[in-house]
């Protein structure tokens, strides 16, 4: 008869444990926003659990405590999906590390709420193109980001990273040095960002190797600034919706419309999957019913037989 020994674990103070976890994401380059995702996510984790007390304290009856907790608290399903990723991962290094016994940590099942975008009448407003003379330049440059954003989908920390001498206008290239996973990436732009760009230029001028969007002062944006400058620019005009992700969001819904094909489009947004991409298709599925007879093969077919009926 075999007799399966307990795995003998470290006693590592929870503290001590998650500042190791901050340290190895530091040293593997994760992005500035994983880094205080995590932090975030283990703070509300602490609220529950001490900090002080040793990591290897913790088990699957320990997870699903906390998820009770949660609820308890009026957390929606899906803050409390989000905070159990942050401390899944955090618990998953413990586990590499043997600071604590392996067990899975499952997500709850939550209705994924439909993404908001921005309507064709908002967008129409946002995009339409205030007086160069009448307007500062920041001002200029916000309606200059929006067409931008609007025309890419990119992420705030690629937009404030990208420099003058990523546009390649003669091949109608962007190269974006900074994206969320750390490779650099080629798209395609169109001829109307093209030209909005190509204007911009002679305004903001710069050398090639200054930042796209900058300040008043010619240095480079910070995201919160940038966030901001967007909501006030928005609300000044009457729309109130201020997130500038919401672009994202619209970009992606518009294409999926128009129906381009989804492996562009993660290619495009920069997923390393597919699935994200299908999210937007599943949360965009009431607006793909539109014209949806216009273009469904077997109403064309029998729409063709109608036809040679008549005649």
């Amino acid at each position: 008869m075999r007799i399966k020994m307990q795995q003998q674990v470290e006693q590592k103070p929870s503290e001590e444990a998650f500042n190791e976890f901050i340290r190895y994401c530091k040293v593997k380059n994760l992005a500035k926003d994983s880094i205080i995702f995590y932090e975030n996510c283990y703070k509300s984790f602490t609220k529950f659990y001490p900090m002080q007390s040793t990591v290897n304290g913790i088990t699957l009856y320990t997870i699903q405590d906390y998820i009770l907790y949660q609820k308890q608290c009026n957390i929606s399903p899906i803050s409390i999906n989000s905070n159990l990723r942050g401390v899944r991962a955090f618990l998953y290094y413990c586990m590499k590390l043997d600071y604590l016994n392996k067990f899975q940590i499952e997500l709850i099942k939550a209705e994924k709420k439909v993404k908001q975008v921005y309507s064709d009448a908002e967008l129409k407003i946002l995009l339409k193109k205030p007086h160069v003379k009448n307007i500062s330049f920041a001002e200029y440059r916000d309606w200059v980001i929006i067409n931008y954003v609007v025309g890419t989908g990119n992420r705030v920390s690629t937009i404030i990273n990208i420099k003058i001498k990523d546009i390649d206008f003669e091949n109608g290239y962007i190269t974006m040095q900074k994206t969320k996973n750390k490779k650099q990436q080629v798209i395609p732009f169109s001829n109307t960002l093209s030209a909005v760009l190509s204007e911009y230029l002679t305004y903001r001028k710069g050398q090639p190797d200054d930042y796209l969007f900058c300040n008043s002062f010619g240095t480079q944006l910070c995201d919160r600034s940038l966030q901001g400058d967007i909501a006030r620019y928005n609300k000044s005009r009457g729309v109130m919706k201020t997130s500038i992700h919401l672009f994202r969001h619209t970009f992606a819904k518009k294409w999926i419309l128009a129906g381009g094909d989804i492996f562009r489009l993660q290619k495009i947004l920069g997923h390393s999957s597919l699935e994200i991409v299908k999210e937007y298709i599943n949360m965009f599925s009431d607006d793909l019913k539109q014209d949806f007879n216009q273009f469904n093969p077997l109403e064309q077919m029998n729409a063709k037989k109608e036809y040679m009926r008549v005649r």
